[in-house]
């Protein structure tokens, strides 16, 4: 897994799934981390219409762009959900925070023959970068 890792976080166009407006939540820190750290970030909930000056997007699907990397910030019942969205988009990448996913949900995203990353939070995985 830690060469997907790596592979992932090569890549520059990424979408939070569960951005949100609330500084509190790590779909917050996420969102900002990433664009923190030189991505390009597009925010997904269908909650907000913008979140720190950034058009945020009801669903994968709703995307101007197909992005390298989807990060997941929601339940796993919502979760697993986005995937179907996430392979008919065309995206080949899914990053599920800790709490974000069940045994369901990675074997779907296995089936789904995306490149699957679980277990790890991202992060983390910038900081030690």
């Amino acid at each position: 897994m830690r060469n997907m890792i790596n592979e992932m976080l090569n890549k520059k166009k990424w979408a939070v799934v569960g951005a949100t407006k609330n500084e509190t939540k790590f779909g917050y820190q996420i969102f900002m981390m990433l664009k923190d750290y030189g991505y390009e970030v597009y925010p997904v909930n269908p909650m907000y219409d913008e979140i720190e000056g950034e058009k945020c997007y009801p669903s994968v699907k709703d995307l101007p762009v197909i992005v390298d990397c989807v990060d997941i910030v929601i339940p796993p019942d919502k979760s697993i959900l986005t995937i179907d969205d996430v392979k008919a988009s065309g995206i080949e990448n899914i990053w599920f925070q800790l709490n974000t996913f069940n045994d369901e949900v990675i074997k779907k995203s296995n089936d789904s023959k995306l490149n699957t990353v679980y277990h790890h939070c991202i992060m983390v995985e910038l900081r030690n970068r």
